[in-house]
């Protein structure tokens, strides 16, 4: 998904009203974990390394991570603190440098960007005033829309989690030695038992949300979808798995790809996930700094829409529908209910799935058992972001809100859809309905897949 949030005049009041059961003020305090959970976030990505790599680009993909710092304040400062409290701007001269449209990210390092220490005084003096207005904020019903279940505040707290997922895979451009530590995700305890695939029968389900309060533009408004029955993997495709195909040729063999991934192929010479490389008969990856075997039961990770597709042709398999996987993911038979994660509707904990960089890896295939959803897949929340074959298009009845910036500009077939998030992902930034979305040919976000056929 663009990092490129850049506001543009708030769009009008089409944003759909929230239950009338929200509780205010624990929506207020809601709203204060995940802004703070959000800057330690920021905080440890920043951190850890010298004021040098802060302003040093890393990868021409990528911006330094001083604009990002930056721009996390400049976001709050505008919606925070000028759209919902009114405030005096603070900042006014700077909004050009961090207007993510405005700049390119091969370009921003030779703007004037604030200094490493400016950025982080910026920063922290906006977030000092803008927790004064959340807590004097009325995030009742029928307020303000901005106001209203705290939406603008869980919409910056999304933001500055979106940038500390982009600043981790520019962490992960970064040579040199590792800056980042976390321990190993848990292992699977059933994964010998589990079925390759699982059969999702066919009918209608409710796509989308209507109700979710922090719900984005794009994941609204709710409505139904018919699906016809199909099957789709357990678990993610694993490195394993990977392998098989690149041992078969696949990156030799023009039949398994869309004309323009070939052309990427050739171009780029392709022979393997990015971060992949042969030594002495085993395949290695470069993981946030360190070089280690790649592990057969992990699921893939790097991998462009392209090489998904073309994997889940060599596969005699396809890519699922975004209508397919959100069915997979949300639908519970018993009831007819979408669920709002794949095991219900209670927030993520570290036993549902992988998420928040606690672990700076996927967890192998078959892990997080009380995170499956009842089709029986598991994995559909956190680990890898998952490409489908969908374009990204609006829902029927979609209104921008609050600025046309967030999603109506990306709408159309450039764009391919990922679902579910990745170990880099935060829960705030991640649910049954969330949508990502990027360029076919992107390899370095945590992107992976997993495939599905018809019944």
């Amino acid at each position: 998904m663009t990092d490129d949030r850049a506001p543009s005049a708030p769009a009008a009041d089409g944003f759909p009203p929230t239950p009338g059961s929200l509780d205010p003020e624990a929506l207020r305090r809601r709203a204060l974990d995940a802004l703070l959970t959000a800057r330690a976030r920021t905080a440890t990505l920043t951190d850890s390394v010298e004021d040098g790599e802060l302003t040093a680009q890393h990868s021409p993909l990528m911006s330094p991570l001083v604009w990002d710092l930056a721009h996390i304040g400049n976001q709050e400062e505008q919606w925070l603190l000028r759209a919902v409290g009114g405030r005096q701007a603070l900042r006014p001269e700077i909004d050009g440098l961090y207007d993510a449209f405005e700049h390119p990210r091969s370009a921003r390092p030779s703007l004037p960007l604030l200094a490493p220490a400016e950025a982080r005084t910026y920063a922290s003096d906006v977030r000092g005033r803008a927790l004064d207005i959340l807590e004097a904020a009325p995030l009742h019903e029928g307020g303000r829309p901005l106001e209203r279940a705290g939406f603008a505040f869980g919409m910056i707290a999304q933001h500055e989690q979106q940038h500390d997922e982009t600043m981790l895979i520019t962490h992960q451009l970064r040579s040199g030695p590792a800056a980042l530590t976390a321990p190993a995700p848990p292992d699977p305890t059933d994964a010998g038992s589990l079925p390759g695939e699982v059969l999702v029968p066919a009918g209608p389900f409710t796509m989308g949300t209507s109700a979710e309060p922090w719900a984005l533009d794009n994941e609204r408004p709710a409505h139904r979808r018919e699906v016809a029955a199909f099957h789709l993997d357990t678990s993610p495709v694993t490195c394993g798995a990977y392998q098989r195909f690149m041992a078969d040729g696949g990156y030799t063999d023009p039949r398994w790809w869309a004309p323009e991934g070939w052309d990427m192929v050739r171009e780029h010479g392709l022979t393997a996930p990015l971060f992949w490389h042969r030594d002495a008969g085993q395949w290695l990856r470069r993981r946030f700094g360190v070089t280690e075997p790649v592990p057969e039961d992990e699921p893939v990770l790097h991998v462009s829409w392209y090489e998904a597709d073309a994997y889940a042709r060599w596969a005699g398999r396809r890519l699922p529908t975004e209508s397919e996987w959100e069915k997979a993911a949300r639908h519970d038979p018993a009831t007819g209910r979408s669920l709002r994660y794949p095991w219900g509707d209670t927030d993520p904990t570290p036993e549902h799935a992988n998420l928040g960089q606690r672990h700076l890896r996927p967890a192998r295939a078959g892990a997080y058992p009380a995170g499956r959803a009842p089709s029986g897949a598991g994995q559909l929340i956190g680990d890898v972001w998952e490409w489908t074959s969908s374009d990204f298009l609006p829902y029927p009845g979609f209104v921008a809100f609050p600025y046309r910036e967030y999603s109506d500009v990306f709408f159309g077939p450039g764009h391919k859809v990922l679902r579910g998030g990745s170990f880099a992902v935060d829960q705030v930034a991640c649910r049954g309905t969330f949508r990502n979305w990027d360029l076919p040919v992107r390899r370095q976000i945590f992107s992976g897949f997993r495939t599905a056929r018809d019944a």
